[in-house]
């Protein structure tokens, strides 16, 4: 038998086990909001004892926890040394967005039915939670020499951007690989996404008696007028196009509207939150001038508002870095191998808080167990589920490229 047969035996026979462990895993509830994220951290690592795998507790402080809108936070990190040479850390989030409703199966009770796993981050991202450790756990069972070490990074700030998940283990110096694998699904290797910018408008106006309108300054029908402005750029963002394959144009998305007091109100406040996605092109500072100019013009045309702009969100996009060579080829090596189809390098529109560690000039790619869309695998929505051959085999993937990367 040749290594890699041993890795995916070593793989087949422990699999029940390695689903049992992602399922207690996801009925550890992570909704972000609130963002109490430490109680799966502490359960995380206590699982990972009976591997004899010790992790690292990073509690990050309340109030930096607080600023971001969560409550709390702590970021484990799993070192396994096997002797000189490069690291590879292996990353994936614990957080995600609360379940909604919609479900036929509960959201957090993991329940396998036809060759899958059903709940909440059974495929975004505890899934790789489980392909990291197991495949960690065969590479070890090899008893083979190998060269420098693995890192499990196990953060809980995605959904926020990841300022207080591995950006926080990253600018306080507590990891420095020279690789990284993030979370991801199986059938194509993502080097590049999208960059994204979140801000709040709140358009203040005058309250005023719905029987005497012309009393007050109706806020709804200033933001209304901005958001008409703002959804006009989407026709102009459509003419703008990305070389990066999996990536198409910029676009706009208004997802939350708040405001008013009553049926019989003149609106005085209206606030709404809108995401502007980027493609790895675009100039972040440019972009977020561009939106503000168009806020401030589409007000300025309004008699009686007045408009407070607050950014909530930065995150660049993820650009390639000609250091992710080895990570690419590996991965597509064995993809092809192991699911009989060409494993493609692409970018995503998605936006992750793997663009971290790509600023910190670590190159890495996004690979791990899942369908080939989001779309597919009802991440953020109802029924969220995770093939169990795609598992299987996405973890055999990870093993034979870290013996490909260590050897």
């Amino acid at each position: 038998m040749t290594d890699y047969d041993k890795l995916d035996a070593w793989i087949d026979a422990h699999f029940d086990e390695q689903l049992g462990f992602l399922q207690q895993l996801v009925r550890v509830p992570t909704d972000t909001p609130p963002g109490n994220n430490a109680p799966h951290a502490e359960r995380t690592a206590e699982l990972l004892a009976g591997f004899d795998f010790k992790a690292e507790k990073f509690a990050v402080p309340e109030a930096e926890v607080k600023a971001v809108g969560m409550e709390s936070v702590t970021n484990l990190i799993v070192r396994r040394h096997y002797g000189p040479g490069r690291v590879v850390a292996l990353n994936a989030h614990g957080d995600v967005v609360p379940p909604g409703e919609g479900w036929t199966h509960p959201p957090y009770g993991a329940e396998i039915a036809d060759g899958k796993m059903f709940g909440r981050a059974t495929a975004v991202s505890k899934s790789d939670f489980s392909s990291f450790t197991f495949a960690v756990r065969a590479l070890e069972s090899l008893g083979a020499k190998l060269n420098g070490g693995v890192e499990l990074h196990f953060t809980y700030d995605e959904e926020f951007g990841g300022e207080v998940g591995p950006g926080w283990l990253l600018k306080h110096k507590h990891t420095k690989p020279d690789l990284m694998i993030a979370a991801g699904f199986s059938y194509q290797v993502v080097t590049a996404h999208n960059g994204c910018l979140q801000m709040e408008v709140t358009v203040h106006g005058k309250m005023a008696h719905a029987a005497i309108p012309e009393s007050g300054v109706d806020a709804l029908q200033g933001a209304v007028h901005i958001l008409n402005a703002l959804y006009a750029q989407n026709q102009l963002y459509k003419k703008v196009t990305s070389a990066v394959e999996g990536i198409n144009h910029p676009y706009l998305n208004v997802g939350l509207i708040q405001g008013g007091t009553n049926t019989n109100v003149v609106p005085g406040t209206v606030s709404f939150k809108l995401d502007r996605r980027m493609i790895p092109e675009e100039n972040p500072v440019e972009v977020e001038a561009n939106i503000r100019d168009v806020i401030t013009r589409a007000a300025a045309e309004v008699p009686g508002i007045n408009i407070d702009i607050k950014r909530m969100l930065l995150a660049r996009s993820m650009k390639p870095l000609p250091g992710n060579k080895p990570l690419v080829e590996a991965i597509q090596k064995h993809g092809e191998a192991l699911f009989g189809e060409p494993i493609p390098a692409m970018g995503t529109p998605l936006y992750t808080d793997v663009r971290l560690y790509a600023e910190a000039g670590i190159p890495g790619v996004i690979y791990g167990a899942g369908p080939r869309t989001v779309l597919e695998s009802h991440a953020k929505r109802a029924d969220e589920r995770l093939d169990l051959e795609d598992l299987r085999r996405a973890t055999k993937v990870i093993a034979r490229t870290l013996r490909d990367l260590l050897g």
